[in-house]
C-alpha cells in the first residue's frame, strides 16, 4: 500500500481531505493508498442524512463545531484534534469485500499494538466490545474509498451535545446514551502519543510513499469547494417546497441498515409523484434506480409490490432488502 503525505503542518478543514481521497481516486494510478488526518472540532454528517435532525447546529455554532457532509452514507460523527481519520482508496467495484477487507486489516493493526479489536457490525471497529471506530465507504469508477475515525481519546460532553441521534437508534442498541457505547484508545491503555500511533498505522499498513506536490494541492483545492456548496451541504432544493407540509412521511430504523426517512409526494389521484428519502444508511447504488420504479403507483403493498417486483434494493442502500422496503412504503408494523 502507499501513503499518501501532505506536506502541509497545519490541519485543514475536514472537505480538504475528503477532496484529497477525491482527487486520488480520480487521479492516481490504479493502487491502494492510505493516509491518515487529524481536524480541529467537526461534525461531519453522512451523505443522506438531514442535518438539522441529527446535529445541535446551535451548539456548534457558539462551541466553534464546523458542520459539514461526506460523500459516503452513515451517521454523523465528531472529530477533533484526538481523533485520528483514516482514508483508504482501493481500485475494483466490489464495495462490501473491498469495506470489509478495509475494516479488519485497521483491526488487525490495533491487534498488534495489543489491544483486544475486532471488525463487527456494518460499519464499526470494537475494542473490549466498544466502539473505538466508525467507517463509511463511497464509490467511484473503478475505485473504492473507504474512510473511518479513530478514537486516540475523545471528549464526551461535546460529542454528546454536538450530535444528537434519534431515540429509535439509541433504544434499538439498549443503551441510554452514545458515550455508553464508546471507547477510546487511551482508555484501552495504549500508552504511545499521538505521533507515534500515526507512524506505526502508516508503518504497519504501507511499503511506499508519495508525497503531494504543491499542483496536487492545487487540485485538490478546486474539488474541496464542491464540499461548501449550499445544495451540497444542506441538501436545500432536493424536495420541492409544495411537498414539505402535508405530505406522506415514513420512518423506521432497520437492523443492518439504518435509520431510514422517507417522504412521499402524491398526485391528485393519490399516486406516488416523488419520494426522497434521508438517513445514515450506506449507498451501494442509486436509491432513484430503485425508487422511480414507484412514480404513478398508487400507495399500497400491492401495487407497491408489484411495482418493485424483481428488484433487488441492496443494489442501492446496503443491506436493504425488497420485502423491509414495501413494508416501510405501505406504513405495516414488523
Amino acid at each position: 500500500m502507499i501513503h499518501l503525505r501532505l506536506p502541509i503542518a497545519e490541519p485543514q478543514r475536514l472537505p480538504f481531505y475528503l477532496a484529497m481521497e477525491e482527487w486520488a481516486a480520480r487521479t492516481l494510478p490504479p493502487a491502494e493508498y492510505f493516509f491518515a488526518w487529524r481536524v480541529r472540532p467537526t461534525v461531519i454528517c453522512g451523505r443522506n442524512q438531514e442535518m438539522d435532525k441529527e446535529v445541535d447546529m446551535d451548539y456548534c455554532r457558539k462551541a466553534g463545531i464546523d458542520v459539514v457532509r461526506r460523500r459516503s452514507g452513515g451517521g454523523c460523527v465528531y472529530a477533533d484534534m484526538d481523533n485520528f481519520m483514516f482514508s483508504y482508496i482501493s481500485p475494483g467495484d466490489e464495495i462490501t469485500s473491498t469495506f470489509a477487507h478495509y475494516t479488519t486489516m485497521i483491526a488487525d493493526v490495533l491487534c498488534s499494538l495489543g489491544l483486544k479489536a475486532s471488525a463487527t457490525g456494518r460499519n464499526d471497529i470494537l475494542v473490549d466490545g466498544k466502539k473505538v471506530s466508525g467507517n463509511a465507504f463511497y464509490h467511484l469508477p473503478g475505485r473504492c474509498i473507504a474512510h473511518g475515525t479513530m478514537l486516540y481519546d475523545f471528549n464526551p460532553e461535546a460529542m454528546r451535545r454536538a450530535i444528537t441521534p434519534s431515540r429509535a437508534k439509541l433504544e434499538s442498541k439498549s443503551v441510554k446514551s452514545v458515550e455508553s457505547r464508546v471507547t477510546s484508545l487511551i482508555a484501552s491503555g495504549l500508552t504511545i502519543t499521538h505521533e507515534q500511533f500515526e507512524k506505526y498505522m502508516v508503518d504497519a499498513l504501507c511499503d511506499d510513499t508519495i508525497e503531494l506536490s504543491d499542483a496536487d494541492i492545487a487540485d485538490i483545492r478546486l474539488i474541496e469547494q464542491s464540499y461548501y456548496d449550499p445544495s451540497f451541504l444542506y441538501r436545500k432544493g432536493e424536495i420541492p417546497a409544495e411537498t414539505a407540509d402535508g405530505h406522506i412521511h415514513r420512518h423506521a430504523h432497520v437492523p443492518g441498515v439504518g435509520e431510514m426517512n422517507f417522504t412521499i409526494a402524491t398526485d391528485e389521484h393519490s399516486n406516488i409523484s416523488r419520494i426522497e428519502i434521508s438517513g445514515d444508511f450506506f449507498l451501494t447504488g442509486d436509491p432513484a434506480v430503485i425508487l422511480g420504479k414507484l412514480q404513478g403507483v398508487p400507495l399500497t403493498r400491492s401495487d407497491i409490490g408489484n411495482a418493485l417486483a424483481g428488484t433487488d434494493p441492496g443494489l442501492a442502500i446496503a443491506g436493504l432488502d425488497r420485502s423491509t422496503l414495501i413494508r416501510i412504503l405501505a406504513n405495516e408494523q414488523q
